[in-house]
């Protein structure tokens, strides 16, 4: 076959494309015009088509490499490139410095400038700013809210107790408008993460379950939650850069995390997407790429990266136009 290049591809909505890869322990190459990762079996390697045309973002993990071939195909087709480490664990960290991704973002085309000119009109200005990630806290809620009590979970074997979740859910409602302050929403946010951890274990009958972060947890729902929280970064990266807002420009976490934007991002579907797979996939004995697929399967279903463009959309909006509906109210919950 000739070769061909990613400019000779059919351009697929990064809300519409399927694939999200994080791999490990291969090299990313360019052979015959096609992005590929290639694995070591013994004296064989073997090459892995990757269809960029239909791909969001690629994690790295531990012992891989890329060559600037790749690099610059995977930029003409809009795919963001993380480097990350293996088995939910950071790959930088010493003393102060603590970056859970370092992300790279194409430059070889220009991103809409629209949504970043909404957002730094709100973005100085901390009431502002405060009510944006208000917005953001109540659409994590709307989402839990819809997709813990559906059929699909049910059917899983997440049998979540509605009554306490919802008495959860509205409680943190209330919190979250009379918040005065960030570093509020921070406190409600933990809280209620720790609420629903309780409730994910009593609803699979887990067991006795602590939360132990930067990969120090062995037990399997511990080690999924970290592994799959990448895969909701790599979704976030991709939603900021698509509407052109940079990572620095974040509203809860931007004061402590660098590049925060992408885990305010993130938490819109990481409880409601990735807490509980992790449980079900920990009780059904997954291996970690059983987990993998069975997280990005459940992301694509319930439209995570479009909730996530949507959501970013309404807030930018809200505030940087100071008109329309009250940013995280009615906000899209998904396809259950």
């Amino acid at each position: 076959m000739d070769d061909f290049s990613p400019s000779d591809l059919k351009t697929i909505l990064h809300s519409k494309r399927a694939n999200l890869y994080y791999l490990q322990h291969c090299r990313v190459l360019v052979n015959g015009g096609r992005v590929e990762y290639v694995t070591d079996e013994g004296s064989k390697s073997r090459y892995w088509n990757i269809p960029i045309a239909n791909t969001t973002s690629i994690l790295l993990g531990t012992g891989t490499s890329i060559t600037q071939a790749a690099m610059r195909e995977l930029a003409k087709a809009g795919v963001l490139v993380g480097f990350c480490g293996g088995g939910g664990t950071p790959l930088f960290a010493a003393n102060e410095v603590d970056v859970d991704v370092a992300w790279l973002t194409p430059q070889s085309e220009y991103r809409p400038t629209e949504y970043l000119q909404y957002w730094v009109r709100f973005w100085f200005d901390d009431v502002k700013r405060l009510d944006a990630a208000r917005a953001f806290q109540q659409a994590r809620l709307a989402r839990i809210e819809a997709l813990w009590t559906s059929r699909v979970m049910k059917d899983a074997g997440f049998s979540i107790s509605t009554d306490h979740l919802h008495s959860a859910l509205t409680h943190h409602r209330e919190a979250i408008k009379k918040a005065p302050s960030t570093v509020d929403l921070l406190t409600l946010e933990a809280r209620l993460t720790k609420t629903l951890f309780k409730l994910a274990v009593n609803a699979v009958d887990y067991g006795d379950f602590t939360r132990a972060k930067r990969g120090s947890g062995t037990d399997p729902a511990n080690r999924f939650l970290d592994h799959g929280n990448y895969l909701a970064y790599g979704l976030a990266a991709t939603a900021t850069w698509v509407l052109g807002i940079p990572h620095g420009l974040a509203v809860l976490h931007g004061k402590t995390r660098r590049g925060g934007l992408v885990f305010d991002v993130a938490d819109l579907v990481k409880d409601a997407v990735i807490l509980p797979q992790a449980f079900i996939s920990a009780m059904r004995g997954d291996e970690e790429q059983e987990f993998r697929q069975a997280c990005i399967e459940r992301l694509t279903r319930t439209e995570s990266l479009d909730f996530m463009i949507d959501t970013l959309k309404e807030v930018a909006q809200e505030l940087g136009q100071g008109q329309g509906k009250e940013p995280g109210q009615e906000l899209g919950s998904g396809e259950a």
